[in-house]
């Protein structure tokens, strides 16, 4: 098909995209498409996750611009590509794809096509947001995990429960740890060799200190995004430990008991990959790992709601009642 006929045919397609207006209110706005660039590939989206990095955008704070672009900031999506910009070769019109891309709360969206990894047949029609997992992948990576070591998981929400699993499949001897019970439940079903009450962060402590005869765990992954899982995951390294912080923490700056970290020799990793090649390679990882069983996402999508209740969807992710753990919204 040449460019003009291209352009004509996507212009033809209305999108639908969510717009984030601040102060927790957004509207579904409608859009005409453009033609895919070089190396760009144009995703009829079936659905993408809603994730906690986007709670303060959606709730609205005074350093972001309203409105926000249509779409922005939905980043976990997966749909099928129905057009191909010029020089795209390792993915086809009408694949079922998982796409790294930044305007994915809406019912299409474009992506480089080196930022789009195939989903496995064995998936059908279950929704897949493929970004957690990526992320999931790197960090599992950067983690160094050996086989029968104590790992400790600070916080169990969706990649959590997904960090529990590839952990357990590692060969790890998993620690969950989480102040809801429920997810304690779920840390158990994704291969945890315990799941404990964070509650209180002294009892805590002295449970994994009681199962690591006193020496703490070698690995330390924080998910939890707060200062409270920061000091507990700290307070659980052991000497010479590697501690990685996996929650996205973007409240306010946070305080570190550097004598501690000092005195015990961590090793201390941002898991939080920015190079568009790694990222790219962990969603890759993570579609094999769904196709292998190491990842099971499935039961821990929780809440499906269509993309006008997107603004549902945040609300149960800020109340968190019992039985949620990941919503995403159909497009």
């Amino acid at each position: 098909m040449n460019a003009q006929l291209l352009e004509r045919e996507c212009v033809s397609i209305a999108a639908a995209k969510a717009v984030f207006c601040g102060n927790g209110s957004m509207r579904v706005a409608e859009a005409h498409l453009r033609a895919p660039v070089w190396n760009e590939v144009l995703v009829r989206l079936r659905g993408c996750g809603v994730c906690a990095s986007n709670m303060p955008v959606w709730e609205g704070r005074e350093w972001f611009r309203y409105p926000l672009e249509p779409g922005a900031p939905g980043h976990e999506g997966w749909g099928e590509i129905i057009t191909v910009g010029g020089g795209v070769t390792d993915v086809a019109v009408g694949d079922s794809v998982a796409l790294l891309s930044q305007h994915a709360y809406a019912t299409h969206d474009f992506a480089p096509a080196s930022m789009v990894a195939r989903i496995p047949d064995e998936v059908g029609d279950r929704p897949l947001p493929g970004e957690p997992l990526a992320c999931v992948m790197n960090i599992l990576r950067r983690s160094d995990i050996q086989v029968g070591q104590w790992l400790a998981i600070v916080g169990i929400g969706f990649m959590g429960a997904l960090l529990v699993q590839g952990a357990a499949h590692a060969g790890a001897r998993v620690i969950a740890l989480t102040r809801r019970a429920w997810a304690r439940e779920f840390a158990r079903h994704c291969g945890a060799a315990c799941a404990l009450d964070s509650a209180d962060r002294h009892a805590a402590v002295g449970a994994v200190l009681e199962l690591t005869g006193g020496a703490g765990c070698p690995r330390v992954i924080e998910a939890g995004g707060e200062q409270a899982t920061l000091d507990l995951a700290s307070a659980l390294c052991a000497e010479g430990g590697r501690l990685m912080i996996a929650g996205y923490h973007q409240d306010g700056p946070r305080q570190v008991d550097m004598q501690q970290w000092n005195w015990r020799g961590l090793d201390v990793i941002n898991a939080h990959e920015r190079d568009p090649e790694v990222q790219a390679r962990g969603l890759r990882d993570a579609m094999r790992a769904v196709a292998e069983g190491t990842l099971d996402p499935f039961p821990l999508i929780t809440h499906t709601l269509p993309l006008r209740d997107l603004g549902r969807a945040f609300e149960l992710m800020r109340e968190r009642p019992d039985g949620f753990m990941k919503a995403v919204v159909a497009a």
